[in-house]
């Protein structure tokens, strides 16, 4: 299926706000919307309601820290939303980053790719109805199982930034989340995971003839992302560690205007999308052409812009 996401909560509208636009999705050429989870809105809360309020929508997180839930309540969470949207909800999983993990929940970060692995086969399990109790590398559990199993388990994917955690993706789960990334960088992405694993991709659209406050965002942006280590050794197997090694300098110096000044408007060019919502439209179309499965927009509005028009104009029937 040719696919076309959107990224929920939009920006800028009170979640109860959104019940409108988002049941309009699916007319305007939408069939998929995944949500995300930092520092505002849950992971799951936006997608049980879009899930009473457009029918048609494949819904999936990208993603769920796996460190900040323990894996029963990840489970529940999970089957509960799949019991809602039967046959279109998509577990997406992740490490999410120290910063959130250490400093935000006061949980050790430890192991990823082994905590990544331990929770993509507990949760397989798990959301099939097993009872479970085996001893992970990274955590125990002693005869969980779920009261109300989903009649249709979920597909799970998991964040994937460099080979190793790729492939983890393509062996473990159904799918290989990645964001941050130029269309020229999905071939790269999909020879990691092969032919056979779903990609997607968050990627970053500034509707705006205004390239000047189009890339002043997208600076900030970049810098506050792609210097946490995962990003910047993902851009390292990308082959960007020269060019944006400069910026990486200026941050670790605490210089940040600096920062903000080594980064050049072709990088920012690459990695956010921006100009007017046609033609951001026709630059998201660039990824599927170089081979990513399902793009997911992420509007990052311009000030005083009509997010709900925005929606309009960048849905492929808009």
């Amino acid at each position: 299926m040719d696919r076309w996401g959107i990224t929920l909560p939009l920006p800028g509208l009170a979640l109860a706000e959104q019940r409108e636009i988002v049941a309009g999705l699916p007319a305007l050429g939408y069939t998929d919307a995944w949500s995300a989870e930092v520092n505002g809105a849950d992971a799951f809360t936006p997608l049980a309601l879009a899930a009473q309020w457009a029918g048609g929508l494949r819904l999936g997180t990208a993603i769920v820290p796996i460190y900040t839930r323990a894996p029963g309540l990840l489970a529940m969470s999970a089957a509960t939303l799949a019991g809602l949207a039967p046959g279109r909800f998509v577990l997406g999983i992740g490490t999410s980053s120290p910063v959130i993990v250490e400093q935000w929940n006061g949980i050790e970060f430890a192991k990823p790719y082994q905590r990544s692995r331990d929770m993509l086969r507990f949760l397989r399990k798990a959301l099939a109805g097993e009872k479970v109790t085996e001893q992970y590398e990274t955590f125990t559990v002693d005869g969980f199982r779920l009261e109300s199993p989903p009649a249709t388990p979920p597909a799970l994917a998991l964040a994937a930034l460099r080979p190793q955690m790729i492939r983890l993706a393509a062996a473990e789960s159904d799918a290989a989340i990645t964001n941050w990334l130029a269309p020229g960088d999905v071939p790269k992405v999909r020879a990691a995971a092969g032919p056979g694993t779903e990609l997607v991709a968050r990627i970053f659209v500034c509707p705006t003839p205004d390239a000047g406050t189009a890339r002043a965002i997208g600076r900030r942006m970049i810098a506050a992302y792609l210097t946490v280590p995962a990003y910047a050794a993902f851009h390292d197997w990308l082959g960007r560690g020269e060019l944006m090694r400069p910026m990486r300098e200026a941050w670790a110096a605490g210089d940040r205007r600096g920062t903000l000044e080594k980064i050049g408007d072709d990088l920012v060019d690459d990695l956010v999308v921006h100009g007017p919502p046609e033609a951001c439209r026709e630059r998201v179309a660039e990824y599927q052409a170089q081979g990513l499965d399902t793009p997911v927009i992420a509007i990052v509005s311009p000030p005083g812009a009509d997010v709900a028009d925005l929606v309009r104009r960048l849905g492929r029937a808009g």
